[in-house]
């Protein structure tokens, strides 16, 4: 059996004290740039334009139905969908259902439109299951007949 130097045991001693240092920590610990608070998501929403690329209503796809709308989460929480010759506005907000974590789910995507019909049928408390500066990916859970339903927005 070797017998270590003086000099190879204080590394082997200093090593094992930043392995135990790093396995104590936990995610929690680390600084996370991409912490998902609803100013988060204000502010990548308040950013540009954005279409409705997918949206599908308990059991069929509607996506159609938006094409050629651009929406803007503008301030005061007014939200416009123009397609150039007709404007509708609604309103929005991004709320927190749990403010003791940073979890997407707990996070709510608030969409409400008067008319016409077809934005009425968006209008709810949508479930943020995705997002990135580009793509906001809603869920929904139908009331009564418990339909799933998806939306996502795609900056333009």
């Amino acid at each position: 059996m070797k017998i270590l130097k003086k000099n190879e045991l204080g590394f082997l001693i200093a090593f094992m004290l930043v392995i135990i240092t790093m396995a104590s920590c936990t995610n929690n610990d680390i600084p996370n740039s991409n912490i998902n608070t609803p100013t988060s998501i204000i502010n990548v929403v308040n950013n540009g334009t954005w279409r409705i690329t997918y949206y599908y209503d308990t059991d069929h796809e509607e996506t159609n139905n938006f094409n050629g709308y651009n929406f803007t989460f503008g301030a005061n929480n007014i939200l416009t969908a123009s397609n150039g010759a007709i404007t509708n506005t609604g309103t929005w907000t991004i709320t927190d259902s749990n403010s003791n974590d940073d979890n997407l789910s707990d996070l709510d995507f608030n969409i409400s439109f008067g008319n016409p019909a077809q934005f009425v049928e968006i209008s709810d408390d949508w479930e943020i299951i995705e997002k990135s500066n580009t793509v906001i990916k809603l869920k929904d859970v139908s009331g009564g007949n418990g339909g799933i339903d998806y939306l996502t927005f795609t900056k333009n």
